[in-house]
């Protein structure tokens, strides 16, 4: 797990924000180092991430010993006016649902079909 991630270049659906939080989700007592590297980025950007989810309410953790367990807000409303009403748990629910198909969707080198 040598040297910073590959950068990515252009626009993306899902923010950073987003990904990090899924992470923290998938396992509340994930490592800064870890989630960066499933992220891709760096592990400066993770904590700014974390650090913004925890003063916008989104996020707390309480110290274990050397390390952290997060805990999500579930009930939390997300900040743009545009998703006026919809919660994290909301979102992560979405983003759960993408995973699941994503891991189960054999890898063909090409993007899969939309659904409808």
């Amino acid at each position: 797990m040598g040297g910073a991630p590959e950068p990515h270049t252009g626009w993306t659906f899902i923010t950073n924000h987003a990904r990090v939080l899924a992470v923290i989700a998938d396992n509340q007592n994930a490592r800064v180092r870890d989630i960066a590297a499933h992220c891709r980025l760096t592990e400066r950007a993770v904590q700014k991430i974390i650090s913004d989810l925890e003063h916008s309410g989104y996020l707390s953790h309480t110290r274990e010993g050397r390390t952290n367990a997060y805990q999500i807000e579930p009930g939390t409303i997300l900040r743009h006016p545009a998703e006026a009403g919809l919660t994290v748990a909301s979102l992560l629910g979405l983003l759960a649902q993408v995973d699941t198909r994503h891991a189960a969707a054999p890898h063909t080198g090409r993007d899969p079909a939309p659904d409808g």
